[in-house]
């Protein structure tokens, strides 16, 4: 049983160090991923699609996938994740964003290299990863040395420029709200000659920290949907502000905010009214003015 987070995020107690003892001896050999997997329907991961004109006029469209949440491990089936990736390939996408918790409980060997398999399987052409809670509170650095091998890049508080033909967009990446150190200062400082600014963090609970920078759009998971939810709503969703945005498009002080259901569990391998889902957000040009036409 460990007391305290092995990597840098913090928050992470005693009692969360015996709960994952617990469950890591209680899950040997991923046997709740499995049996999930034999429930209808248990590996199907929906494919939700938004498209925001957000680009200079007559700029080519920039098609953007968007994985989170994967949390490989013992409450994760592997045929759940396969399926996700195959619907990201068939996209044929300028660029993956990974949104973080790429592992539950301790990241090992195995659980990296499947999520390199993953990021493989999708084969964007540019991918650019965060983190999310779970991933700084085990082996990160396991986490982030896969992924680059992958060809992943991290924009942990920093911002990336897209290669042409969509130069003019920056892809702003913000560490974990919660557990991290955002610096959303350092994130946007080289942006001030950008046409268009995608904000990439894990969590809704990032969403203060990008007011007034002029957002094109916001996207992060971390939520689960709830996870376990009713007909009418979750039962329960982490986070201050991932109460107020369990899941989808949201619109806050004019910025979209999209938050994804994400993909994997956690502490129980059931999903209720809260399905597995991978976005594709589509950006195109805004229309010209008439005196432009």
């Amino acid at each position: 049983m460990k007391w305290s987070s092995v990597g840098r995020g913090a928050r992470y107690s005693p009692l969360r160090g015996l709960i994952e003892a617990t469950l890591s001896a209680l899950y040997r050999g991923d046997w709740p991923a499995r049996l999930w997997s034999c429930w209808p329907g248990a590996c199907d991961v929906d494919v939700l699609r938004w498209t925001f004109a957000v680009l200079p006029p007559g700029s080519a469209p920039l098609r953007l996938g968007y994985a989170s949440d994967l949390h490989v491990g013992p409450t994760t089936p592997p045929r759940l994740l396969a399926n996700a990736a195959a619907k990201l390939a068939a996209e044929a996408l300028d660029v993956l964003l990974l949104g973080g918790d790429y592992v539950f409980l301790e990241a090992t060997p195995g659980k990296v290299d499947r999520v390199v398999e993953f990021v493989r399987t999708v084969a964007a052409t540019t991918t650019l990863a965060v983190l999310g809670n779970h991933d700084l509170w085990t082996d990160h650095g396991m986490l982030e040395r896969g992924l680059e091998a992958a060809g992943a890049v991290f924009i942990v508080n920093r911002s990336v420029r897209l290669p042409p033909p969509h130069a003019a967009v920056a892809v702003i990446g913000l560490d974990d709200p919660w557990t991290g150190a955002p610096d959303a200062d350092r994130a946007f400082a080289e942006t001030a000659d950008a046409a268009s600014r995608v904000v990439l963090c894990h969590s809704p609970d990032g969403v203060p920290l990008v007011r007034g920078r002029d957002a094109s759009v916001y996207v992060c998971g971390h939520t689960h949907g709830g996870q376990v939810a009713l007909p009418w709503g979750p039962l329960y969703v982490p986070g201050p502000l991932g109460k107020q945005l369990p899941s989808g498009l949201h619109t806050v002080d004019g910025t979209p905010v999209l938050v994804s259901r994400g993909l994997g569990g956690i502490e129980i391998p059931v999903r209720t009214f809260a399905h597995p889902d991978v976005c594709i957000v589509t950006l195109v040009g805004r229309a010209r003015s008439p005196e432009h036409a």
